[in-house]
């Protein structure tokens, strides 16, 4: 009797480590597929968003969500460069991660400074797409997985055009179009410089900070950004694909 017992819970533990191993190897595979969907689909929504909305109905607030999906044709060159003046000047030279920013980051934060990431614009869209907004070990891993995905299967062309459609440019807004429409009342593709390093400026926090009419801070680090956009000139797309 003890020896049925004892191979009948072997059986359990072995269709258990099937069932994970299974359920492991088609979560593989679904998020490869969705991956590989999305360079070319737009993608529709974030989780970002819907838990933006879930607070803001929660909270007994009007539910905002100004999401309009463009084109990279469609949206201003200096909407992209400013992005990337400000986000991760190395974009276009890194394999989705910026080894020196994360230890700089990661020295800061031990240190009991200001929290301060090093997050790439690569991870910033595969955080924003797949997966939730709050810190975690999970989540940074998951996070690590997506960003290794979609540098290997996306260009760095649909990678930017992706963040610049999907991440929080104001409270309850997301992406350049709809940022560009509550900000300045103009479609993406006529932002000016000072407009575009403006929202680009806000990107740390942009549901506290606002990007027109300008703050004292919001202005400083516009200014920076304008002069970093000079400097880096333009965005090379075809030398890096």
């Amino acid at each position: 009797m003890a020896l049925k017992d004892k191979k009948h819970r072997e059986n359990l533990l072995k269709r258990f480590f099937r069932f994970v191993l299974k359920t492991i190897f088609w979560l593989v595979v679904l998020s490869i597929a969705i991956v590989f969907l999305y360079k070319k689909v737009p993608v529709p929504a974030t989780p970002l968003m819907v838990i933006r909305s879930i607070e803001q109905y929660q909270n007994g607030e009007d539910v905002v969500w100004k999401h309009q999906w463009v084109a990279m044709e469609n949206i201003s060159k200096n909407a992209q460069l400013a992005v990337v003046c400000s986000e991760d000047q190395l974009f276009l030279n890194h394999n989705g991660f910026d080894l020196k920013a994360i230890e700089k980051a990661y020295k800061n934060n031990k240190k009991g400074n200001a929290v301060k990431g090093g997050s790439t614009i690569s991870q910033q869209t595969a955080k924003n797409v797949f997966l939730w907004p709050q810190r975690s070990w999970l989540r940074k891993g998951l996070e690590t997985y997506f960003t290794f995905l979609i540098e290997k299967i996306w260009t760095k062309k649909r990678i930017l055009e992706v963040y610049l459609n999907s991440i929080e440019m104001g409270n309850g807004v997301y992406g350049i179009e709809a940022a560009s429409q509550y900000w300045f009342k103009k479609p993406a593709s006529q932002l000016a410089k000072q407009e575009a390093a403006a929202i680009a400026a806000i990107l740390p926090n942009p549901r506290k900070y606002i990007a027109h009419p300008a703050t004292t801070y919001i202005s400083s680090r516009k200014h920076w950004i304008v002069k970093q956009m000079v400097y880096f000139g333009t965005l090379d797309f075809k030398t890096n694909e």
